[in-house]
């Protein structure tokens, strides 16, 4: 077997933001071939030269197969949009049936079910209910799901990670409950780090503005051959009417979408975020998405280390299998103000809300960062003191 070392350091050398940045959970900042990219094709259309414009209409295939061979979907089964959000709204108002979800996932899936069945009334969000007791309290697994399964229940809609505690969703475990009911997945928290089961699932929708470090605008909505059947893209532009690839317009008459995965498509979509993205995930396909979830999980391992050094409570889970690039930081509820503003004094970036501090960890984890953190976290601990 070829050696990742050579293809990893490549990877590694493309992380050019400041130390102490460890919040690539909100955002990951573009990487150095991205930023390249993003340079090289706005160059292009800048200076708009004879034939060049064609050019962008060449990403849509690029990205498509990038996106297709990371989630080992088809090419044909992908089709662009401008975000995560999006891609959710198309499916959960292509939805007719009941659709069992955890209210408590990030926004962008409870919205869709809820804006879906308040507009149409032929999709319903049945709201997952989770253990309060349990040490998995507020995430969603496979137990959970099948004991709130209903006969009208015709997709479930998960979180790949949970973006509030990290935690790893067992797809394959939740498709062997639900059988041959939908399988629809927001993936963003994990696309590029988690090497998952998505051939599993029957609608990924993700973007490269976080791990993948792709930047916005660079999102897609990967179908299942099932989900293209069983979906009304009811929101479908001219774009919508053509199969992937073609460059037909729909003049002079409203034909009906083609019955394929770009019939969830609106318009043509920005060339140059696509070439972002598939940059992005060409870089990512070079290394191996495993090779960089091994990375990712020794450095989230480093960090759940220092902070019980020093005695700062961690609520994410220390198990790597069941963690993504998250460590989530439980201080007392009176201590939260002083360990955030330590965090912030000393220059590192993370998120805090929701009684917590959320650390996230990408494959490259410089000694300067965890020189800061540290520094940050001797300075709460002594402010403790006193």
């Amino acid at each position: 077997m070829k050696s990742a070392e050579p293809a990893l350091t490549a990877y590694l050398d493309g992380f050019t933001e400041d130390p102490g940045y460890l919040d690539y959970g909100r955002i990951g900042p573009l990487s150095r071939a991205v930023l390249a990219e993003s340079l090289g094709q706005g160059e292009i259309l800048a200076r708009a030269r004879y034939g060049s414009l064609g050019h962008f209409g060449e990403q849509d295939l690029r990205m498509r197969a990038a996106v297709a061979a990371l989630t080992r979907f088809r090419a044909d089964q992908v089709v662009a949009q401008p975000n995560t959000s999006m891609g959710l709204m198309h499916a959960m108002f292509g939805l007719t049936g009941d659709v069992l979800l955890s209210p408590a996932d990030f926004p962008s899936l409870p919205f869709a079910a809820r804006r879906a069945a308040e507009a149409l009334h032929v999709a319903t969000p049945l709201w997952l209910e989770a253990e309060t007791t349990s040490e998995r309290a507020g995430q969603v697994t496979p137990g959970q799901v099948r004991d709130q399964l209903t006969p009208g229940t015709v997709a479930v809609a998960v979180s790949l990670v949970d973006s509030r505690t990290g935690f790893r969703t067992d797809l394959e475990g939740i498709r062997q409950v639900i059988g041959d009911r939908l399988l629809i997945v927001d993936a963003i928290q994990g696309f590029g780090v988690v090497d998952a089961a998505y051939e599993v699932a029957d609608v990924v929708a993700s973007g490269g503005q976080k791990w993948a470090r792709a930047g916005w605008g660079t999102g897609f909505l990967a179908l299942s051959d099932r989900a293209v059947e069983r979906l009304t893209p009811v929101m479908s532009g001219f774009t919508g009417t053509v199969p992937a690839g073609s460059e037909e317009l729909p003049w002079d008459d409203v034909p009906p979408p083609v019955r394929a995965a770009a019939a969830f498509g609106v318009t043509n979509a920005d060339g140059i975020a696509q070439a972002r993205l598939a940059s992005a995930l060409e870089e990512i396909q070079a290394v191996g998405v495993d090779v960089i979830e091994s990375a990712v999980a020794a450095n989230t391992e480093r960090l759940i280390d220092l902070a019980d050094e020093f005695g700062i409570g961690v609520s994410s889970s220390r198990d790597a299998r069941e963690r993504a690039g998250m460590v989530v930081l439980q201080p007392p509820a009176e201590r939260l103000t002083a360990l955030g503003a330590a965090l912030h004094n000393h220059g590192l970036t993370t998120t805090v809300r929701s009684g917590s501090v959320r650390l996230s960890a990408h494959a490259r984890l410089a000694e300067e960062t965890m020189d800061m953190l540290r520094a940050a976290f001797v300075a709460y601990t002594a402010a403790e003191r006193y």
